[in-house]
C-alpha cells in the first residue's frame, strides 16, 4: 500500500471538522502511487480523497497544481478539484504533512485498456490541452530531459545492482538522446507529463476522472502523448507492445491535434525520453525507497526494454537492450 505518513481516526476526524462535508465514517489507504499517503474517505455527506504530501512534491508548489486542477474542471473536463474547508484554504496541515482534501470522481482504473478505452483516454488528453492554452501559470519539468544526467549521475555505480552493464548503456543513451532533443522546437504547454492507466479512471470506455497532476509542468506538448504510449501500449514487463493502442491513443488525441509532419518525425524520440525518464526515477526509488514504506518498487528494466521498440538501432549498440 503506498500510504508514507499514518493518519489515525482521531486525527482525521478533527481535520475534517474544519470542513462542511459531515464527520468521519471511514477511512481506507489508496494502494495505487508512490508519490504520496492517499485515502478514501467517507463521511456522512459522501466520499473524498484526502492526499497528504510525500517526497517530490513540494508545498510552495501545490498552488500550481490546484491552480491547475481548478482550472480544467472549471472548463467542464473530469478532473477533481481540491474542496476548501470553511475559511476558503485549499491547503492544509495534517501530521507534519501538507494536505488537501479532494473531490471523489467515480470509476475504476484500468490495467489492461481497450483500443476504445485508450481512443477515450487520448481525446480527454487533447482535450485538456486545449482546455489549458489560457492557463497563465507555468512550472518547469523538474523531471524532464535537462534533469536526466544530473539523476543518472546520483544513481552512479548502484545501477550496476539492478543489471550488468545498466550503468554504461543507460548513460550512452541519455547522452545520444541529449544529442537530437527537440531539434524542431516542438509546440510546448502545461501537460500531465504522467497520464499512466493509473492515473485515469473510467466507467466501461467513458473517461470519468483524471487525476494525480503532481508532475503537472511547461514542456513540450506532444511529450504528454508519448508518455501515454510508453504506459498504455504495453505489458506490464514491456516487452509486448499494442500497435492498436497506440493508434488508438493518437486517433483520439488528433481529434484536437492533428499531427504535423514534425510532430511524426520527433514522436519515437520523444518516447525514448520518456523510457528513460521513468527508467530513471523507478531505479532512484528502487535504491530509495525507505524500508518501512508500505509501497510496491516498480521494477525499472520494464521501462529501460521498451526503448528497443522506439529505437531499434540505440538498441543494436547497448548489450542490456538486446
Amino acid at each position: 500500500m503506498a500510504v508514507y505518513t499514518q493518519v489515525s481516526a482521531e486525527a482525521l476526524a478533527t481535520f475534517l471538522a474544519g470542513y462542511d462535508v459531515g464527520t468521519l465514517v471511514s477511512a481506507k489507504g489508496i494502494a495505487e502511487g508512490v508519490e504520496n499517503s492517499n485515502y478514501l474517505v467517507e463521511t456522512t455527506q459522501g466520499r473524498f480523497i484526502l492526499t497528504l504530501y510525500e517526497k517530490r512534491v513540494r508545498a510552495e508548489e501545490l498552488p500550481f497544481f490546484l491552480a491547475l486542477t481548478d482550472h480544467l474542471a472549471a472548463k467542464g473536463l473530469p478532473v477533481p478539484p481540491a474542496i476548501r474547508d470553511r475559511k476558503g484554504e485549499a491547503i492544509q496541515q495534517l501530521c507534519g504533512r501538507a494536505a488537501c482534501l479532494i473531490t471523489f470522481l467515480p470509476g475504476v482504473a484500468l490495467s489492461h485498456p481497450t483500443p476504445a478505452q485508450a481512443e477515450a483516454a487520448g481525446d480527454v488528453l487533447g482535450a485538456m490541452h486545449r482546455a489549458l492554452a489560457d492557463f497563465s501559470l507555468s512550472r518547469p519539468n523538474a523531471m524532464g530531459q535537462p534533469s536526466w544526467q544530473a539523476l543518472y549521475e546520483r544513481c552512479g555505480a548502484s545501477l550496476e545492482t539492478i543489471a550488468p552493464g545498466l550503468h554504461h548503456d543507460l548513460g550512452e543513451a541519455i547522452g545520444q538522446l541529449a544529442t537530437s532533443w527537440d531539434r524542431d522546437g516542438l509546440d510546448r504547454g502545461v501537460i500531465h507529463a504522467d497520464l499512466f492507466p493509473d492515473n485515469l479512471l473510467m466507467l466501461g470506455d467513458r473517461v470519468t476522472g483524471v487525476i494525480d497532476f503532481y508532475f503537472a509542468c511547461t514542456d513540450i506538448r506532444l511529450y504528454d502523448l508519448a508518455v501515454m504510449d510508453t504506459s498504455w501500449a504495453f505489458d506490464a514487463g514491456g516487452t509486448r507492445y499494442d500497435p492498436a493502442i497506440a493508434a488508438a491513443l493518437k486517433r483520439g488525441y488528433a481529434r484536437h491535434f492533428a499531427p504535423s509532419d514534425a510532430d511524426d518525425v520527433a514522436f519515437a524520440n520523444l518516447c525514448v525520453g520518456a523510457c528513460i525518464r521513468f527508467t530513471l526515477s523507478r531505479t532512484w526509488d528502487w535504491l530509495n525507497t525507505p524500508a518501512d514504506a508500505l509501497v510496491t518498487r516498480k521494477d525499472p528494466l520494464a521501462y529501460w526494454r521498451r526503448i528497443a521498440t522506439y529505437a531499434p538501432d540505440l538498441a543494436r549498440q547497448l548489450p542490456t537492450l538486446r
